[in-house]
């Protein structure tokens, strides 16, 4: 995926906070010519990130199914944020599980600095990311490659989890829910998060706010499940009393 601009960062931000918009008052808002917005749009839409529609653009169809590059730069900021709060928590010399999903990519690169931490994943940017690391031990599960997720997949990955008792287990979700707990949209992704969960000490959840919007149907487990819930919004119907919750 090629990077993306200011103006399109912005525009795709919008298209997931408002929705459609208008070529026409998309030029206006930023001072351009409509051809500039069109290329520009043009691109979001090639690289999955947006949907043609007449006079304008809309969110994708089904963003689901956005591949892991275009889903990194969705609400990147927020990610960042909750990725580094998350990176404090840990000391030198810990064991570290690390799930899959953009924002556990992002808490892999803050903790790229941090000294003589094991990190044990399935994530293949978090492999990459490490490669380029030499003060710290990387084990990569087995299992079978899901190349739009950048990850491994299937029953070698679970037992690959399995071998460690960890300091700290690190994920992420597909979908939050007020009523439902933490959600995701394969089993096997669900599988994952509770398999690292039992391995390790301390469990820290990562979700940014965009995941309140999101629907999926496979239950992972509740909110005060995870020893700590890290994120940087909630919504305000939830009562939160007694959960591990930690706002950035």
């Amino acid at each position: 995926m090629s990077e993306l601009n200011v103006r399109q960062r912005e525009i795709v931000e919008r298209l997931r906070e408002t929705g459609q918009q208008s070529i026409n008052e998309l030029a206006d808002l930023y001072g351009v010519a409509t051809q500039t917005i069109r290329r520009d749009t043009n691109a979001l839409c090639d690289q999955g990130l947006a949907r043609r529609v007449h006079g304008g653009v809309a969110p994708p169809a089904n963003p689901v199914n956005l591949n892991f590059r275009a889903r990194s730069i969705l609400n990147e900021a927020p990610k960042r944020a909750i990725s580094a709060a998350a990176a404090a928590m840990v000391p030198p010399g810990s064991t570290v599980l690390l799930g899959i999903g953009t924002t556990v990519q992002y808490t892999a690169e803050a903790l790229m600095q941090t000294p003589d931490i094991t990190l044990v994943t399935n994530n293949l940017e978090v492999a990459s990311l490490m490669c380029g690391v030499d003060h710290n031990e990387v084990h990569l599960v087995g299992g079978q490659l899901r190349a739009e997720d950048r990850d491994l997949v299937g029953p070698g990955t679970l037992d690959g989890y399995r071998r460690f008792v960890a300091d700290f287990g690190i994920v992420s979700c597909g979908a939050l829910d007020p009523d439902h707990g933490v959600l995701d949209y394969k089993q096997f992704d669900a599988d994952v998060s509770n398999t690292i969960r039992r391995a390790a000490r301390q469990h820290l959840l990562l979700a940014d706010d965009s995941k309140w919007q999101n629907r999926a149907r496979h239950r992972v487990y509740d909110f005060h499940t995870a020893d700590h819930f890290i994120t940087n919004r909630l919504p305000d119907q939830a009562t939160w009393d007694g959960c591990p919750v930690r706002l950035v």
